[in-house]
């Protein structure tokens, strides 16, 4: 039997362990953390329960394809509900306009005719053009690595690659469909889901909301992290061992081949490594041969495009808040100099904020009679901000979110009724789970730095080396990052074919 070492316990090691074990492999991971998940952690604290990262489920076949191929039943993992209305989205002005986005068509049609039937009209023209352009990159770009320049230059691929329109940007795209410019934000700014602003990311992108409103927004019993802790209990069901509290200092290679890992001062021997610590960092820290290095040497790894950032606040509160809904946007008034601020470094004037109310999903998740606050701002990853995360500047950014989430319904005294209060800072995400330069997101999904541009699951330069994770390909987001831990299993699976183990 074949041992495959895994390095990070993050959604896309955790997913790929999963294929490979039930596969026959195998499988030994370490990861820093006391518990699985990586970004998909959990924080509790005085009765409350938190998801430190991604909250939303879209695409929940995705998730429950990790089950299906170790013939598990997802619903006894992962027992989901669809939430409707998705979430409400509010604009930051004087009359704080309020939207509650339906999955249900005709509900979002009745909203989008309310505004105008030409708002209604540009819509279906624009859901109509990016789900034809999401057909052609399911099928030919985020299902599949790219080994050479061979399985992106030939003829039939070129053509699919125009069909995908990329040179336009996100922004651009939806404002030919969309006039309105409520409607128009409200889709765009969802770009921010994997750290791109709207005004530079490639048009594809507008798949995000696509894939909401097609497929739902749905809340997993007892948050997000039961995703983690179910894919890491199937793999010790399978027979894989975890390593936690034990993070890797080094990916040892001889001879142009990974041959294990060095953690707590201990070589630990295996036939194959998948490093799912960020790549970045992998790069820079783990691997110590400059040849596997290829040509991500630091030099090349400090001047890549990042991802932006999070700062979030995760508030206990006092009471219960019926009026709100489960996810909430806030949008800055002047969005396009929020974008600009965040991806410049400049201090953010006037910021949009997402609310997460967990226990609006999972009432256990708090006190009874009470609920808790996801409060996420996107801010600019450390190698672009032009001012420190400091006491100072994270106390600044507290009274904006404050003053933003008090307008909302029932909010008008949340300052008085926070009671326990943790805070995650882009030098936390740095330090906690490897992201370079805080990049909550890892590197930014720019026209060159996608596909065939991305780092790919196989290592070119050392046999034996795999990578998973959003800052490889096909990107960030927990669907596309469940994605790249299936390339990544299957890339190894291929490179050995004499293993046949069921």
């Amino acid at each position: 039997m074949k041992k495959v070492i895994v390095a990070g316990a993050g959604v896309a090691g955790l997913a790929a362990s999963v294929r490979l074990a039930a596969a026959g492999y195998e499988i030994e991971l370490f990861e820093k953390n006391s518990m699985p998940g990586g970004k998909m952690h959990r924080i509790s604290k005085d009765g409350y329960e938190y998801d430190v990262g991604p909250t939303l489920v879209m695409m929940p076949d995705v998730y429950e394809d990790v089950f299906r191929c170790a013939g598990r039943d997802p619903k006894e993992y992962i027992p989901m509900r669809r939430l409707e209305p998705m979430y409400s989205v509010y604009f930051n002005r004087p009359d704080h306009t309020r939207y509650d986005v339906a999955g249900d068509l005709i509900k979002l049609t009745e909203m989008l005719e309310s505004r105008s039937p030409q708002t209604a009209h540009g819509f279906m023209r624009y859901l109509a053009d990016i789900y034809a352009r999401y057909q052609v990159a399911v099928d030919h770009f985020i299902t599949r690595p790219f080994r050479s320049w061979k399985d992106i230059y030939t003829p039939s691929m070129l053509r699919n690659a125009l069909k995908l329109k990329t040179f336009d940007s996100a922004e651009h795209m939806m404002a030919h469909y969309i006039k309105d410019k409520d409607v128009q934000q409200m889709l765009s700014f969802q770009t921010l889901y994997i750290g791109v602003s709207p005004q530079n990311g490639p048009s594809l992108y507008n798949i995000i909301p696509m894939i909401e409103l097609l497929y739902g927004v749905w809340y997993i019993d007892g948050g997000m992290h039961t995703m983690a802790k179910s894919m890491a209990s199937l793999i010790e069901e399978l027979g894989g061992k975890i390593h936690y509290n034990l993070p890797v200092d080094e990916i040892v290679i001889e001879n142009g081949r990974a041959v294990g890992v060095k953690a707590g001062g201990e070589i630990y021997k295996s036939d194959a490594v998948i490093s799912n610590v960020d790549f970045p960092y992998t790069m820079k820290n783990l691997i110590k041969d400059t040849p596997a290095k290829g040509k991500y040497t630091d030099s090349k790894i400090d001047k890549m495009d990042y991802s932006c950032s999070c700062l979030i606040f995760y508030w206990g509160m006092s009471k219960r808040y019926d009026d709100l809904e489960t996810h909430t946007f806030i949008i800055a008034e002047n969005l396009d100099l929020n974008l600009k601020s965040i991806f410049d470094g400049n201090y953010i004037e006037d910021a949009s904020i997402y609310l997460s109310i967990p226990s609006r999903g999972d009432d256990s998740l708090a006190p009874e009679g009470r609920d808790g606050f996801y409060v996420l701002m996107p801010v600019s990853e450390l190698s672009t901000a032009k001012y420190q995360f400091d006491d100072q500047t994270i106390n600044k950014y507290r009274k904006q979110a404050i003053a933003k989430v008090s307008r909302l319904p029932g909010c008008e005294n949340i300052e008085q009724e926070i009671v326990s209060e943790s805070i995650m800072t882009p030098n936390d995400f740095a330090e906690k789970f490897s992201a370079y330069n805080g990049a909550t997101f890892g590197l930014q999904p720019t026209l060159r730095q996608s596909n065939h541009w991305r780092p790919q699951a196989k290592s070119k330069d050392c046999e034996g080396l795999y990578f998973a994770g959003s800052s490889v390909h096909p990107g960030a987001g927990v669907p596309i990052v469940l994605q790249s831990g299936k390339i990544a299993a299957e890339e190894l699976r291929r490179d050995n074919p004499e293993d046949s183990f069921t």
